[in-house]
């Protein structure tokens, strides 16, 4: 357990010993945030037998040896073929592609991270699970959300173009980004009407290319035969909550007219999954899209002591009241879930090579 509580309390001390919130970001990486990204890579594309789906991920690597470019990109999702491909022809196997996506999903969580008043705070809200559950369990899907992130962070900034490159992007990780792509009606844009038609028509015109052939398939596999995920609801708690304090406590959150509408809508998603949990037959499929939801978590909880506390101030109390909330996520995963026994005990790979 020691390495993933390692990684939790490099960003817990920075997000205590830096207790000011940033007024205005820095552009520029620091050696910290440039460190702090390698560490993520490293960890989580090293990653030895970690993680629920270790055993699903090594035959693709084999499968895609025998095939010609054009149809490892056109089989399944494009840039995750692309990467078991070329970790196939080069030899360096399920390693190439995880920390490829690594890299990926390490950039987007930094990115959006650092656009926020605490950023250390908001990569400490990350790590329980995105960082150690998705991002080291779910390949395909975490470099989607990695796209995702850099996408929210372009949205944000009322760069709708970006934010449409970024999800298209990562549909080629994970078909099921696209449902994001109407997300850019919510930006809080003059021209809605206009950004409502493109964007709609880009959603279609990538439903077609990247999702249609795969609704089938979906739907027998997760709807149809009802597959469950076990702990969902506590999964799709853990946005609720987050949500609920925005909605309750929205004015007390310091941010552009624009951008406070566009995350009530997004507190409104995170809250319809837990109906949805009701009302679909499959609660792994409510539970996968639910993912792209997780980073209402590190938005709402990075800036709750500014929002409750002094605006600006430094709010010791609450700041170490997230990072308390944050060690009892890990802690209770790693002691209490059930498939936790997947990731422990955590091996780095070249230790692993090393000692053989």
């Amino acid at each position: 357990m020691l390495p993933y509580w390692f990684l939790l309390f490099i960003p817990a001390w920075l997000a205590l010993s830096r207790l000011q919130p940033s007024i205005s970001l820095a552009e520029r990486w620091s050696a910290a945030w440039l460190a702090m990204f390698a560490l993520l890579v490293l960890m989580i594309g090293l990653r030895h037998q970690v993680g629920g789906d270790w055993g699903n991920y090594l035959p693709k690597v084999l499968t895609a040896s025998y095939m010609t470019l054009t149809e490892a990109v056109t089989t399944g999702d494009p840039a995750y073929g692309l990467l078991n491909w070329l970790a196939a022809k080069t030899g360096l196997g399920i390693y190439l592609v995880n920390t490829l996506a690594a890299g990926v999903f390490s950039w987007g969580l930094l990115v959006f991270c650092r656009a926020q008043p605490r950023p250390w705070l908001a990569l400490v809200v990350a790590i329980p699970y995105l960082v150690t559950v998705v991002a080291m369990g779910y390949t395909r899907q975490a470099a989607a959300i990695g796209f995702a992130m850099l996408a929210l962070v372009a949205l944000s900034n009322l760069k709708i173009l970006r934010f449409v490159v970024f999800i298209v992007l990562a549909a080629t990780f994970h078909k099921t980004a696209v449902i994001l792509l109407p997300l850019a009606v919510l930006a809080g844009t003059k021209r809605k009407l206009w950004t409502a038609f493109w964007v709609g028509l880009t959603f279609v015109l990538f439903f077609i290319l990247l999702l249609q052939e795969s609704v089938e398939a979906l739907q027998s596999g997760y709807i149809d035969a009802q597959y469950q995920s076990q702990g969902a609801a506590v999964r799709l708690a853990m946005n609720a909550v987050p949500a609920v304090l925005f909605l309750r406590f929205r004015r007390r959150f310091v941010m552009p007219q624009t951008e406070r509408t566009f995350w009530i809508w997004m507190s409104l998603g995170a809250l319809a999954f837990l109906v949805l949990l009701k009302a679909v037959p499959s609660s792994t499929a409510v539970d996968r899209i639910a993912l792209y939801w997780i980073p209402i978590q590190l938005y709402v909880l990075s800036r709750l002591p500014n929002a409750l506390g002094k605006p600006n101030g430094r709010n010791a109390v609450l700041v170490y009241g997230v990072v308390a909330y944050s060690a009892v996520v890990l802690f209770v995963w790693l002691v209490f879930a059930s498939h936790a026994h997947s990731w422990l005990p955590y091996q780095f790979y070249p230790w692993v090579a090393l000692l053989r």
